[in-house]
């Protein structure tokens, strides 16, 4: 059981707490994580369809009182924190530029139980240029972008491929059935070699498209890809992979 685990588990005992001995508020874990998911939202910039940049760099801002409970945690809570950020991006379909780092840095301007969250995007692992000291606080070590998984999303519906070859039609032999009179029975073939996956036309009826252009013979696909084949539109994307490498 994790840090954050432990906390959430033992939280309304220490609300109790605070109430019947009078001790001012302090920072807890979990609301470091809610902040956290929230200034990854707030910050995430989209740059193109299906590409949506994430910060990657946090310092998290606390009272003297609270900065020195961080001390205590140490980089077990950082590691934990960057797990959060991890399994945040993952669950959104952002896209990080380099590795979550988390630091914690005094602010003697904060009241005990305030806190601040400053986050950049960084391609590098080094701070930002004109970063406050930490203050003895470690930061958490690198945490290297999970592996991505490529995927289609369909009206709706989201489809790994997890197979070399993936065959997309109409026909119920077909590895993704589409329900589309425009498409034919065997229509289009997704490709995953050695990191890069195409889309081959399978010789249709009606064709296929990426991005608007015909597909003849093989197309790549990059993040963010429009396929089109009859009226179905289907958008490729690269997504952090989960455990057992599923999207």
């Amino acid at each position: 059981m994790g840090l954050l685990d432990k906390v959430e588990r033992g939280i309304e005992k220490a609300v109790r707490g605070v109430f019947s001995t009078g001790s001012r508020a302090q920072v807890e874990p979990v609301e470091i994580a809610s902040r956290l998911r929230r200034e990854v939202d707030h910050k995430a910039l989209t740059v193109s369809a299906g590409r949506t940049l994430a910060p990657n760099v946090f310092d998290v801002q606390l009272s003297e009182d609270d900065f020195k409970r961080a001390q205590e945690w140490g980089t077990p809570l950082a590691e934990e924190l960057c797990d959060v950020v991890i399994n945040h991006v993952r669950s959104q379909g952002y896209t990080l530029q380099g590795s979550v780092r988390i630091s914690f840095r005094r602010d003697t301007e904060l009241r005990a139980g305030d806190f601040e969250i400053i986050s950049t995007t960084e391609k590098t692992q080094g701070s930002p240029a004109g970063a406050p000291a930490r203050s003895n606080v470690p930061a958490a070590p690198s945490r290297q972008p999970v592996r991505l998984q490529p995927v289609l999303d369909i009206d709706g519906q989201r489809y790994s491929l997890n197979a070399p070859s993936i065959v997309l039609g109409r026909s119920s032999d077909a590895d993704i059935h589409v329900e589309d009179t425009g498409v034919s029975r065997r229509h289009l073939e997704i490709r995953t070699a050695d990191g890069v996956t195409s889309a081959v036309d399978m010789g249709s009826t009606n064709g296929s498209y990426v991005n608007g252009q015909k597909v003849s013979g093989s197309t790549e696909l990059t993040d963010g890809s429009t396929i089109t084949m009859g009226r179905t539109k289907i958008i490729f994307r690269l997504l952090p992979a989960g455990p057992g490498g599923r999207a």
